[in-house]
């Protein structure tokens, strides 16, 4: 699910891909490439401000691998589901790569998602 963006909320230029563990936690799975334009579109048109209590509100990410500037996000409602193709490359459950976001799936709910670790 899309638990947050870089860029402006109606145009994201990436994602930041989330699945809530078995705590009931939500984690950081993948940072997306840069969005294609018709899929920026889209999934500006779907996302939404987070609450105050969003769980990433005060996470500070890392802009990337070896570095420690901070990646500046801005946290939406966690209740889009996007489909996303990465390599096998993965570190305590999140890929180590940025991965292609795909599409949207407005057909699977966010229950039907697996819990963070399970593949």
């Amino acid at each position: 699910m899309i638990g947050a963006v870089t860029g402006p909320l109606t145009m994201p230029h990436t994602v930041l891909l989330g699945r809530w563990d078995e705590a009931g936690r939500l984690r950081l799975v993948a940072r997306s490439t840069p969005l294609p334009l018709s899929l920026r579109q889209q999934i500006g048109g779907v996302l939404g401000a987070a609450a105050p209590d969003h769980p990433w509100r005060e996470v500070t990410f890392s802009a990337g691998w070896g570095t420690r500037e901070a990646l500046e996000h801005r946290c939406v409602r966690p209740t889009a589901v996007a489909e996303f193709e990465g390599d096998a490359a993965r570190d305590s459950g999140r890929f180590r790569h940025p991965v292609r976001v795909r599409r949207l799936r407005p057909d699977l709910s966010l229950d039907e998602l697996p819990v963070f670790g399970e593949n």
